[in-house]
């Protein structure tokens, strides 16, 4: 009897199931280990493409049109604060203040050489619109405002774009271009965007182009 069970185990028969069922546990259990990874990987790519096609889904939305954009600001002027606006817009302060918008305005929508004289290196106190200096054109007074600026003073040697204006004192004869002019009652000038200066022929700043711009 021990013979024919020595002999059926060398055979690799019954005496041996045991080493023919480990092999195949592992082999599943390795099978199962790849297919994880490659459901996980499928599910991504599946929410991946049905995103795009949510996002595709939804169209970009129109501009508004002119007749739209007129009832949103009557909407506007009817609320507090709008009501308040238009009291400014009326009063001599805000009309003072279109007045002298409208004296640059060709030079603004031209990109023009405006001549001015720095009246003082800093804003009046209160304002939110970054580093500015004031300055007066043509008899009339204006911030020249050219936005926040690096509070990093480790850079302000070599790579703060606002350091040759520090350099600006009052009385300096300037030449200025601006792409852009506005106004808000906070303010009693009218705010020119600081987009190019010249002192002495020289260019002391040039605003940089947008990231993706020209």
């Amino acid at each position: 009897m021990k013979n024919k069970k020595n002999a059926l185990d060398r055979s690799g028969l019954p005496g041996n199931r045991s080493l023919s069922i480990k092999p195949a546990k592992k082999m599943k259990k390795a099978i199962y280990l790849l297919m994880v990874p490659l459901i996980v990987v499928s599910g991504l790519v599946f929410a991946n493409r049905e995103i795009k096609n949510d996002t595709s889904k939804n169209p970009t939305p129109k501009p508004l049109s002119a007749a739209e954009i007129k009832a949103e600001r009557e909407k506007w002027l009817a609320t507090p604060e709008g009501m308040k606006y238009e009291k400014w817009e009326a009063s001599p302060e805000g009309k003072k203040v279109f007045a002298g918008e409208a004296k640059i305005r060709k030079n603004i929508s031209d990109f023009t050489n405006m001549e001015a004289v720095v009246t003082s290196l800093s804003l009046p106190a209160g304002s939110r619109l970054g580093f500015g200096i004031m300055v007066r054109i043509n008899g009339d007074d204006y911030i020249l405002s050219f936005g926040p600026e690096k509070s990093d003073k480790s850079f302000w040697s070599f790579n703060n774009e606002f350091r040759q204006l520090h350099d600006l004192k009052v009385n300096d004869n300037i030449i200025i271009r601006s792409h852009h002019l506005s106004h808000a009652p906070k303010y009693s000038y009218p705010i020119v965007s600081g987009d190019y200066v010249e002192r002495d022929s020289k260019i002391i700043y040039k605003r940089p182009p947008h990231k993706g711009g020209c």
